[in-house]
């Protein structure tokens, strides 16, 4: 194996906290970023992932021990690094070509040659035709086009990104991450390698070579997930899945050696995503209430005739039910389960604890739960619509969205804010 481009040895970052108590953010960091690999950091929010970038940058000294680059001891600013900012970071009174050659007079290269670096890079992602504009003259996508210019403009060795596509749409994001791996697989040019902090697991997933988790206060690596799917990936392919699930798996366990992870044993089954059937909350109720009355048990067709309920309709709504795990529905029956009978015993507030425990044994309420708690809590709807689309293809994403909304309201599992189209926690 080569020598890693930049190495963190024994790292830890403390900055001063009140009353003279200093705030540890990092602890004992161990850490190579190697030639040629796509590196990713997931972690909690406020977990320090942004601060391991700007040390590996040079940015920010560490507290203690020492990063190397190159097997040399980095001393100020890193010079094989350059770093793509979560809020782009553009000089506002600037047009797109003169953000860009900014960094480059910084380094004191002649006029000619700054011209023709910036003219390379504003060409190689795509801003032709948009040297003269201003940022507030672009959309978040193209301001972030800008920032990704900007830094390969200097020919950095290794490209840090924090958080780069968080701030731009789902669709603007994707296309981003597929120029992003253009540009890196290019053997003749740099970046030679990508140090990526995410919030989406699918993301990692997506682009890395190596996942590295971070977690605990100060934050420690909690493991190393290699992935080893050839690119192009497949995010619907099983073995795709299979690693999300791998990794979600070590996020949300209890406990975990500080060691590198192999991938899922092969052969194991990724965890299934159940499509939602598109019936409201009050439907489902009514029926659990009509069952209650008939002494807990019923023919289904029975439910039919005596609601006046489209039989289809019916069909659907047990079927809900028994997703929920109310209801069984043996044959032709329909009938309580245990569960369903403590649900319909118990008062509206503990009705809706059971309502909520129960959506959490779906995939996918916890695949949403896992997205906003790494989006701190926030998560737009367009984003959660490309992820659905991603994981049920031959749902409606728009149909599922409301369902899992009405669902997820009535547990308050999760709010829905319609005038910004934002998931939140409260």
């Amino acid at each position: 194996m080569s020598a890693p481009i930049c190495e963190l040895r024994s790292v830890q970052k403390h900055f001063p906290g009140s009353r003279g108590k200093d705030n540890r953010v990092l602890e004992d960091i161990n850490l190579k970023v190697l030639q040629d690999e796509i590196l990713c950091i997931l972690g909690p929010s406020g977990g320090g992932k942004s601060t391991l970038l700007r040390l590996l940058a040079g940015l920010e000294p560490p507290s203690a021990g020492e990063i190397r680059y190159h097997r040399n001891k980095l001393v100020g600013l890193n010079p094989g690094v350059a770093m793509v900012f979560q809020d782009f970071a553009l000089y506002p009174w600037m047009t797109v070509e003169e953000n860009v050659r900014v960094v480059l007079r910084a380094r004191d290269l002649p006029e000619d040659e700054v011209k023709e670096k910036a003219h390379q890079a504003i060409s190689k992602v795509g801003l032709e035709g948009f040297e003269e504009a201003y940022p507030r003259e672009l959309s978040r996508g193209f301001k972030q086009r800008v920032g990704v210019a900007r830094a390969l403009a200097v020919d950095p060795e290794v490209l840090v990104m924090d958080e780069p596509f968080s701030q731009v749409d789902a669709l603007t994001a994707e296309a981003l991450r597929a120029e992003l791996l253009d540009i890196w697989q290019d053997a003749e040019r740099n970046p030679n390698s990508i140090v990526l902090v995410s919030h989406s697991i699918r993301e990692a997933v997506l682009m890395a070579d190596r996942i590295v988790i971070l977690s605990g206060n100060p934050s420690h690596v909690r493991a190393i997930v290699p992935i080893p799917l050839p690119r192009p990936r497949d995010s619907r392919a099983p073995e795709f899945l299979q690693l999300v699930d791998r990794v979600h798996d070590i996020i949300t366990s209890a406990e975990l050696p500080d060691v590198e992870v192999t991938a899922p044993v092969p052969g194991r089954v990724p965890e299934v995503i159940e499509p939602l059937p598109h019936v409201a909350g009050p439907d489902i109720m009514g029926l659990l209430e009509f069952l209650e009355a008939q002494g807990g048990s019923c023919d289904i067709f029975q439910v039919a005739t005596q609601t006046h309920v489209p039989f289809e309709s019916v069909l659907t709504t047990a079927k809900a039910a028994e997703m929920l795990d109310f209801v069984d529905t043996p044959k032709r029956g329909l009938t309580f389960t245990p569960i369903g009978l403590r649900f319909m015993a118990a008062d509206m507030d503990k009705r809706k604890d059971i309502w909520r425990a129960q959506l959490l044994q779906l995939r996918l309420f916890r695949v949403v739960r896992e997205m906003m708690q790494l989006r701190e809590g926030e998560l737009p709807k367009e984003e959660l619509l490309h992820e659905i689309a991603q994981r049920l293809p031959m749902e409606d994403a728009e149909e599922t969205f409301g369902t899992l909304v009405a669902w997820g309201r009535f547990g308050e599992l999760f709010a829905y804010r319609e005038e910004t189209e934002v998931l939140t926690f409260e």
